[in-house]
């Protein structure tokens, strides 16, 4: 069986001319889940759900999702965007440096200590003022910085302790 849209019945994005618009991914997901409901509530056979899905998945178009979905509640009839899906947040670089400076005092020493530190503070700062992801990121490396921070200044009071014993002796 194939659904056809017919009766004058918009569908996704053809309300605003869009429906030559190349499908996404997400969209054809959204359509499947509109197929599904419609299955659940014994609206669709299992052939019509399958068949359905087959042409959800296969859809190349925002109309060809619309003639699959025409029929159903939250399909068509909503003649809602689709393309309202908000893509994903960036990930402040800054706060990739800081982590990856922390790592790095591992292999450079004291020299990635206060970049990890000044980067940190400076991603988490921009993280909150942007909106961005990353604040976990920040937050590692400043723990990691400070705690290099701590290894090198325990260690240089260490070797001054010793230097001042073998001076004394």
């Amino acid at each position: 069986m194939t659904a056809q849209s017919g009766y004058g019945i918009s569908g996704w994005g053809e309300t605003k001319g869009q429906a030559y618009l190349l499908a996404s991914t997400a969209e054809r997901d959204s359509a499947v889940e509109v197929l599904k409901a419609g299955y659940a509530e014994g609206r669709l056979t299992k052939e019509e759900y399958e068949a359905r899905a087959e042409q959800a998945f296969t859809a190349r178009t925002l109309g060809d999702l619309a003639r699959v979905t025409a029929d159903l509640p939250g399909g068509a009839l909503d003649a809602r965007p689709l393309r309202s899906v908000p893509a994903p947040a960036r990930t402040n670089a800054l706060a990739v440096g800081s982590l990856a400076c922390g790592i790095g005092q591992l292999f450079f020493g004291p020299l990635a200590t206060i970049p990890a530190i000044v980067l940190g503070h400076v991603a988490r700062r921009e993280i909150r003022r942007t909106g961005e992801d990353g604040m976990g990121l920040a937050t590692a490396g400043l723990v990691l910085g400070w705690t290099g921070a701590a290894l090198v200044a325990a260690t240089g009071l260490f070797i001054a302790l010793l230097v001042a014993l073998v001076a004394h002796a």
